[in-house]
């Protein structure tokens, strides 16, 4: 039998949900789903015809593998909850790119991440293949096991130390979370001066796909770059309604002319 035979998800989040139906869909099983709450427990188990509880003691206790997916601050006091309730000889992983997989050590002699480096959002459906998976595990001897189970979920697995996700969860905030705040910066200028936001999702979308063949600061354009301080000037003016905004623009020119010009 392909091993993990026995899968058990704490959580039931957008993260849960999407790494719950992947597992699914690549033929893999959920013994069962733990939240905090039985409704929602409940509503994910089912979609993964599964058994959900929010109850510690109902949770089988020698599965072979225990996915916590659960926000950062939770971590510790789901794994010290569960540690008094599986056996010793299970393998517990958590997905979180910014903690430590040394948090669960205190509680589990095998211990390790799964790490799955996208932004999950509600109403949209990622392709999980295309995820890159960061694992590691504390115990050399199940990291292959764990790289077999996230090459069957995504084209893209990697072991990524502690040190290494975190720099990297760094790098993804500014890649996503920040980018996507500009993108709303963008939408609210044109939109107080009656202008459709979907004027600007061409150029968005150009800016994302050139960045296949070309490195950010070859694809780096615009009056910053050309030192266009005139127009940089009238944007500044522009902007002052806006002093967070303007500050932002403000430092962003200042970055893109040290950095890149």
């Amino acid at each position: 039998m392909n091993w993990p035979a026995k899968i058990v998800l704490l959580g039931a989040g957008k993260v849960a949900a999407a790494m719950g139906a992947r597992l699914i869909e690549a033929g893999h099983s959920i013994d069962a789903v733990w939240s905090r709450t039985s409704e929602a427990a409940d509503a994910l188990a089912s979609s993964l015809q599964s058994v959900g509880t929010s109850i510690y003691d109902e949770l089988p206790t020698q599965a072979d593998l225990y996915i916590v997916v659960v926000p950062d601050h939770a971590i510790g006091t789901v794994a010290e909850s569960l540690a008094k309730v599986i056996s010793d000889e299970s393998l517990v992983v958590h997905t979180s790119g910014a903690t430590p997989a040394v948090a669960l050590q205190p509680h589990f002699r095998r211990y390790g991440v799964f790490y799955p480096l996208q932004s999950f959002s509600p109403g949209r459906e990622v392709d999980f293949s295309k995820v890159p998976l960061c694992v590691d595990s504390s115990v050399e001897a199940d990291l292959p096991h764990l790289q077999k189970l996230a090459l069957s979920l995504s084209e893209k697995v990697y072991q990524v130390s502690d040190e290494q996700r975190l720099q990297l969860h760094l790098a993804a905030v500014f890649v996503n979370n920040f980018t996507n705040y500009i993108q709303f910066i963008g939408q609210e200028l044109v939109q107080e001066h009656d202008l459709p936001g979907e004027l600007l999702l061409p150029l968005l979308q150009e800016t994302i796909d050139k960045l296949n063949t070309l490195s950010p600061s070859e694809a780096q354009t615009g009056p910053a770059l050309r030192h266009d301080q005139s127009t940089i000037d009238r944007h500044l003016a522009l902007l002052q309604n806006h002093p967070n905004w303007q500050r932002l623009y403000q430092l962003l020119t200042a970055g893109i002319q040290k950095d890149l010009s």
